[in-house]
């Protein structure tokens, strides 16, 4: 069975920075695309990075473009996702999500109903 666990939120002030990872089990990590998104109260989930399979290429939301990095190390089967420059306005529930991408097929990575598997998310709070 397939498990995606994130961890590394909590709170942090302003200008602040985070490291977010997301351990998977029950799958062939590197054979899956991972996305990070997030939802804040009262608003949609929305997309903020992917990294592929290989961790060649990489998909940012503009709002987090050279702020945030996404990053994987295969042989730990983890994903990560580095914040920096924190701002209220990224506080919001985190979670992962891992996508088998078939090769040829046309990805729409930031769709969250491409993916497959999602996390339970962790919180993450911005204080200004």
């Amino acid at each position: 069975q397939v498990q995606l666990a994130e961890s590394g939120g909590g709170l942090v002030q302003a200008g602040g920075s985070l490291r977010l990872s997301c351990a998977a089990s029950g799958l062939t990590f590197r054979s899956y695309a991972m996305g990070w998104f997030r939802q804040a109260p009262g608003k949609e989930r929305e997309f903020v990075a992917t990294i592929t399979g290989s961790g060649g290429t990489t998909y940012y939301a503009d709002s987090v473009k050279g702020r945030f990095t996404i990053s994987r190390d295969n042989a730990k089967n983890t994903a990560y996702l580095q914040m920096n420059s924190l701002n209220a306005e990224d506080t919001a529930v985190y979670y992962c999500a891992a996508d088998w991408v078939p090769a040829g097929r046309h990805w729409s990575y930031s769709r969250g109903g491409e993916y497959d598997y999602w996390g339970q998310g962790t919180q993450v709070t911005v204080s200004s």
